[in-house]
Formats: C-alpha cells, sequence, structure tokens
C-alpha cells in the first residue's frame, strides 16, 4: 500500500504543540518493538492516543490493522474518545478495549473452534461458586472438607500458571492436590457444556485457540500489524504469551508502563514482563516519560526518596515545572481513633480554606477495615463519602435476579441464571425439580428450554409443577423470539413488568425491598443509558459482556460531590487535590508478610510510591502509636517507609495528647469499643493469609488454608495439613509460614 509511506503536516504539528520531546520521540518511533517507561501522571495516555492518531493519520495503518488494549472499561472509553477527537470519523474497525473485553470479542468470533458459541456467558465469582458447589455435590464431595472458595482460588492459581487439570495431577503432592486437579477438569467440562467461560479463561482459552489453530494465529498475526499495551507492568503470564503471539510477525508492539506502580503481584501481575522487556526485544527503542504534569515537586521528591530504595526497577526520575509546593505532612497520634478525628479535621481545614470541593479530597488504606473508624468520623461531621470496594451494583441480588433472566434469555445452556431465574419470584419450582431439569437436558443433550419444553417425560417431576415449568419457559422463548425485534432497553422493561419483579418488591412493603426496586430501575436506565449510546447496533450480548467486565472504578465520577475512601490498589490511575494515607506503621504498612520476602517488601513500596503520587496540591501521611487489633490495643511502630523519606521534604508533626472523645450519642460513639477487625481482612489484595494458600507450619508440616474464620479477637485458620490433617489454628499464635 502506498498510503503507508505518505506524510500529513498537521501530524507534525501535533508533535510540535501538544507534546514534550520525549513523548514526540515516542509517538513518531512507530516501526518495530518500542518499550515507553511512563512514569507517574507523565502523559502516558496522551502518548498512546496520539501515537494511535499518528499511525491513522500518516496512512501507516488502518484503523483494523491497530490493537489497543489496556485494563480498564474507563480507561478504553477516555482512549478510543481522545482518539475520535485528534482523527474524527477514522476508527471503524479498530480493536481498542480491556486484554478481556478484547479477547471475549476473539473469542465470540473464533470460540467454535473450541466448542464454545458466540453467545458464550460469562461467570463471575458467584458464578464460580456456585458451579463448584454443584461439582462438588456431583462427585460426592463435601463443601467443608473442599471449601469452594479454597478450590476456585486453586484453579485460578493453576490457569495464571497455564496449566491444565492433567498438568495439576501431575505435580498433586497429596490427597488435597489430587481432588483439586480432578475438580478442575470436571469444572471446565461443565463450564464447557454450560457454554460459559471464567474471567481466567477469557485468557487461557484464546492462548488454546492460537496454538491449536496455526492458521487463526497467523489470521490475528497479519491483521494486527501495530500493537498498543498501556499498563504493561501490569500483565501476567497468558497476557504476556498472548501479546507476544500477535506480535510475532510485525514486532511492532509499543508497550507503555511503569516499573514503580507494579502493585498487582498477588493477582498473577509479573514485573519481569517490563523489566525485561529488552530480553524479550533486544532491538527495541526504549523512551523515558519523566516529566509529571500533577504534582508538586516536594510531592514527587518525597516519593521518588522511598521507591528509590527498590533494586528491581529501571533508573527513572520524575521532575515538574510546577511549584515546589508544600511539605508533605508526616502526622503522629495516639491511636486509630484519634488518626481518624485528626484526618477529618485536616480535610475540613483544607475544605474550608481553599477552593476545593470534597471530591477533590481521597483518604487512602492498606486494608479495607481500616475504612470503618474514618467513615465513622466523616459521619460525625457530615461530611459526605463515598467509599470504592464495597458490594459493587451488579452484584447486589436484586440485579443479579434481573440479569439472570437475561442471560438465559441469550444462553439457554446457563445453568446457573437458570436456577437463580426460573423461581424467583417463586413459583414453587424448588432446587429438586431444577436438578432434575438439568439432568435431563444433559442425558439427552438438550439446552435447558429444550429439557422444559419435553418436561412431560420427566415422570418425576408433579403434573402441577410440570404446568409451572411450561409457563416459565414460554415465557423465556417469548422474549428469546424479541431479542432481534426489540433494543435491549425494550427487551429488559417488558420482561421485568411481565415478570412482576417490580410488584413483588412492592408487596413486600419494606425499607429494604424499596431500595431494591430503586435498584432495579437503577438498572433499566442503565440499559436504557447503552441502547441510547449504541443505537441500532446495541444487542443484548453486548451489555451483557459489559456487565461483566465493569469494575468498581469504570463506575466512580469524580462529579460526585464526596470524600473519595479507596484502598490504595484501587487508587492507581487517579488523582486528587488532597491525599491523606493513613496507617504508615510496620506490619500494617507494609503488611507483615512482606517483610521478610524482599520482592513483597519491593512491591508495598512501590504501592506507597503510587498512593503519594496520587496528590496533586498536598500529601498527608500518618500514623498511629497503638492500633485496635484482636480486640486488644497493640503497640505500633512507623513505617519503614517513613523512615526512607527525605526530611527535606516532610513536616512532622505530632498530637500525642490522647484526643477526647465528646460524649454524646453517635454511631461514632458507640462503637469506640468494638473489636478492630484483623488488618488483613478477606480481600484478594490485603489478606494476609488467604483460602487456597500454602503454608509451613513447624509441627505439622506443609498444608493449604481451606477456611478461615475472622471472628474478632480469635480469629482462626482452618488448615488441610499434607500429613497432620485438619488442623484449627488462632491466627495471632498459627506461626505459619507462607510459601
Amino acid at each position: 500500500m502506498s498510503n503507508r509511506v505518505s506524510k500529513n503536516a498537521s501530524s507534525e504539528d501535533w508533535l510540535v504543540t501538544d507534546l514534550n520531546s520525549e513523548q514526540s520521540a515516542a509517538v513518531s518511533c512507530t516501526e518495530g518493538p518500542v518499550l515507553i517507561l511512563a512514569g507517574a501522571g507523565s502523559g502516558k495516555t496522551r502518548v498512546l492516543t496520539y501515537r494511535i492518531a499518528y499511525l491513522l493519520q500518516n496512512g501507516l495503518a488502518e484503523a483494523s490493522e491497530i490493537l489497543a488494549m489496556t485494563f480498564t472499561n474507563k480507561a478504553a472509553g477516555e482512549m478510543r474518545e481522545r482518539v475520535a477527537k485528534l482523527v474524527p470519523n477514522r476508527m471503524s474497525g479498530m480493536w481498542i478495549g480491556t486484554f478481556h473485553s478484547l479477547f471475549a470479542r476473539l473469542m465470540r468470533r473464533e470460540g467454535e473452534r473450541l466448542g464454545y458459541s458466540s453467545n458464550f456467558t460469562i461467570y463471575d465469582e458467584s458464578d464460580q461458586i456456585a458451579l463448584l458447589k454443584k461439582v462438588l455435590s456431583d462427585m460426592h464431595l463435601s463443601v467443608q472438607d473442599f471449601p469452594p472458595k479454597m478450590v476456585s482460588f486453586r484453579i485460578s492459581a493453576a490457569k495464571n500458571r497455564l496449566l491444565l487439570p492433567d498438568h495439576l495431577l501431575e505435580e498433586a503432592e497429596n490427597q488435597l492436590d489430587t481432588v483439586v486437579a480432578n475438580v478442575y477438569r470436571n469444572y471446565q467440562n461443565r463450564l464447557l457444556e454450560l457454554n460459559a467461560m471464567d474471567f481466567d479463561d477469557l485468557l487461557i482459552k484464546p492462548i488454546e485457540l492460537l496454538q491449536r489453530f496455526p492458521l487463526v494465529a497467523g489470521y490475528y498475526q497479519d491483521k494486527f500489524r501495530y500493537i498498543l499495551v498501556d499498563e504493561y507492568q501490569d500483565t501476567n503470564h497468558a497476557q504476556y504469551i498472548l501479546l507476544k503471539i500477535l506480535a510475532a510477525k510485525h514486532r511492532n508492539i509499543a508497550v507503555v508502563g511503569d516499573d514503580d506502580q507494579s502493585i498487582y503481584r498477588w493477582r498473577g501481575a509479573d514485573i519481569r514482563n517490563i523489566l525485561d522487556f529488552e530480553k524479550d526485544y533486544p532491538e527495541c527503542k526504549k523512551f523515558r516519560l519523566e516529566q509529571n504534569y500533577r504534582s508538586t515537586r516536594k510531592i514527587l521528591a518525597a516519593a521518588h526518596s522511598v521507591v528509590k530504595n527498590n533494586r528491581q526497577r529501571h533508573p527513572k526520575e520524575l521532575w515538574t515545572d510546577k511549584p515546589e509546593g508544600e511539605n508533605v505532612v508526616l502526622l503522629e497520634v495516639e491511636s486509630d481513633l484519634t488518626e481518624a478525628h485528626h484526618v477529618v479535621a485536616r480535610l475540613i481545614r483544607e475544605f474550608k480554606g481553599g477552593q476545593r470541593n470534597f471530591y477533590d479530597f481521597a483518604v487512602l488504606y492498606r486494608t479495607n477495615a481500616q475504612s470503618r473508624v474514618i467513615e465513622e468520623a466523616l459521619r460525625r461531621e457530615n461530611v459526605p463519602y463515598i467509599i470504592v470496594g464495597g458490594v459493587k451494583f451488579y452484584e447486589r441480588k436484586e440485579v443479579k435476579d434481573v440479569l439472570a433472566y437475561l442471560r438465559f434469555l441469550s444462553n439457554q445452556t446457563d445453568a446457573i441464571s437458570f436456577r437463580r431465574a426460573i423461581n424467583y419470584p417463586a413459583r414453587g419450582i424448588g432446587d429438586a425439580t431444577a436438578d432434575k431439569i438439568e439432568d435431563f437436558a444433559r442425558l439427552q443433550k438438550l439446552t435447558l428450554v429444550e429439557a422444559m419444553k419435553r418436561v412431560q417425560e420427566i415422570g418425576s417431576i408433579q403434573i402441577r409443577t410440570r404446568e409451572k415449568i411450561e409457563s416459565f419457559s414460554k415465557l423465556v422463548q417469548k422474549y428469546a423470539s424479541l431479542k432481534s425485534e426489540l433494543s435491549p432497553a425494550e427487551l429488559a422493561a417488558a420482561l421485568v413488568d411481565e415478570v412482576g419483579i417490580l410488584r413483588y418488591l412492592k408487596e413486600e412493603g419494606t425499607i429494604e425491598a424499596a431500595n431494591r426496586m430503586e435498584n432495579v430501575r437503577e438498572l433499566l436506565l442503565a440499559i436504557a443509558e447503552f441502547s441510547s449510546q449504541n443505537g441500532r447496533s446495541a444487542t443484548l450480548d453486548d451489555y451483557l459482556q459489559q456487565v461483566a467486565l465493569t469494575t468498581d472504578l469504570d463506575t466512580l465520577t469524580d462529579r460526585t460531590n464526596a470524600v473519595t475512601l479507596m484502598t490504595l490498589h484501587s487508587a492507581k490511575g487517579l488523582e486528587f487535590s488532597v491525599v491523606f494515607i493513613v496507617g504508615l506503621e510496620e506490619g500494617l504498612f507494609p503488611l507483615s508478610r512482606s517483610i521478610q520476602d524482599p520482592p513483597a517488601l519491593e512491591e508495598e513500596r512501590r504501592l506507597f510510591y503510587v498512593g503519594a503520587t496520587r496528590a496533586k496540591e498536598k500529601l498527608y501521611l500518618s500514623w498511629s502509636r497503638y492500633r485496635r487489633r484482636y480486640g486488644e490495643n497493640l503497640h505500633s511502630m512507623p513505617s519503614r517507609f517513613i523512615k526512607e523519606l527525605d526530611p527535606t521534604t516532610t513536616d512532622a508533626e505530632s498530637t500525642l495528647r490522647p484526643f477526647r472523645i465528646e460524649r454524646r450519642r453517635s454511631a461514632y460513639h458507640d462503637s469506640v469499643d468494638s473489636p478492630m477487625p484483623n488488618y488483613e481482612d478477606q480481600t484478594q489484595e490485603n489478606l494476609e493469609y488467604r483460602v487456597g494458600m500454602r503454608v509451613a507450619h513447624e509441627v505439622f508440616g506443609k498444608g493449604t488454608i481451606v477456611k478461615i474464620d475472622p471472628g474478632g479477637e480469635h480469629a482462626k485458620l482452618l488448615v488441610m495439613f499434607d500429613t497432620a490433617g485438619k488442623r484449627r489454628l488462632v491466627l495471632p499464635y498459627a506461626k505459619l509460614e507462607i510459601l
């Protein structure tokens, strides 16, 4: 194609007027592998979008030849909007999105080669657990002996290592390993029967596809002449393999990332992917984006003084043209309660003293358990706040109930959605009856709707119940036939009305039911907005995929006038005028498990760096002399990160006289004496011990954690030891080594 070498003056103007010199060089270096080390706030999204626009404007590629991947729908949407503004009407056919959404798209095109229909369902964590319970039951295994969450953790870990059930079986060292491998095999077989994939499969199955079918791999290798990857430091092994396969022909792969912001090792991210990029692609060109457009000089210097202590990093140091700014405030307090009070007091002072809104403030913490006392202090002062990381909208029961209907319309082999929908609202069709329908469908190799049509052949189901099943079957068939005629919004609204979900909730007459009604209406509104935004091209399947891959950060808006509370992990990619990082104590931040594990300690240090560089104008760091843990006030030491800070960038303040709590009835006062949960509460990003984790005990030997009871001051771990069997250990005294 001759237009691949043409030049356009307007694109050269972009490089001069809109980009700094290093950004410009990174954008215009289009051929061959490119590594762009983009520090926090250095304009990496701008570089990615301008690079795409540069390729299109200069005729180096058609839109359909570009593959651009990132990690959140929000980031992908922002990238898409920016490119559209730079090169209007040039994006048709371009693949821009998250890894999971793009490879789901690929599997909807090519999945039949692996036995999947294009309308496969994407199972979330609760769906996976429900299916695992069924698999365990079919295998006559007790959920007490083999908790589904533990089994799910082990299966996910195997998938992240690209291990198939047979490989896991070969590695088995004990009975538990053997059982998990066999459950894994049956679980995968059931997913295929149900025409469903879990999140891990959205990466694992494309690898299987591309490796088993060289012609398919060749097509996509040829198709994607240019590959761009955002947040490359967060890629896991499966993503690394996928990119390596797709870039094998043209080798025009440009990755943008920052090893100093690699904070997702707990979910499989491998920092070696970005550190070793030059080994994988020896001919690569490297660019460093070190000019920061977000933070003051003092904040950047403080953050750098900590992260520079890491050994696993590319050498770099951010700089800025912004003012020097105020010193970082180090706040030493007596207890976690006084910490909450003083943080909120400083926040209010900053709010009143500057031209700021509440959404300009964020309080960041290492574990979710820390939010409670902060919330109570904010409520006490009537300060509005939102929490990122609570129960997600699409995980609420009433929302999942409606979505179950829509998912079953889309995929009539989806047994998990079938079970949820068939008896909601109650129709008198119990689990035992659902089992019989499923068993009949599997035996006759039918979809569940086809099995319901033939319910008269299932003699063990009573006549009255058969009539109810037939009625439900007709409802599903009716709306399945309307999928192509109605928009997703029209279809969902009509279905909810006919099923009577809102009437059912209204008749319940409780405040909780009223809230559930609002959530159902909000869901219908979301579907309507999707239909409006996508016009005639909007399909139910597309909406269901979007929902399945939605994260907390995708729904977060900076226009909500409230203080944001979130974990440090959740804050990545965001920015606020004023940031408070609380709980900077040894054992909490960094977590105790990291102190004897150098790679984990370096990740904790990177997490501090990420949190600090969220701040644009003011950064507060606080630590407490005493913090409640296991129901006791335990003495704390300041975090090593405080000691690593450049003293010229900080002002230390102490409030060691205990803050006297006002004696008035309030939620804050009532909960003062309640026990503080374990630091490492049960979230994947911050739990010291997790279900499925391999551990070692000096007496009982090696084992696997199968259950965690976070019960106050006597939190317990149930461990299945390889030779000593089950043992229940009290957490503070367990003395387990994480393997």
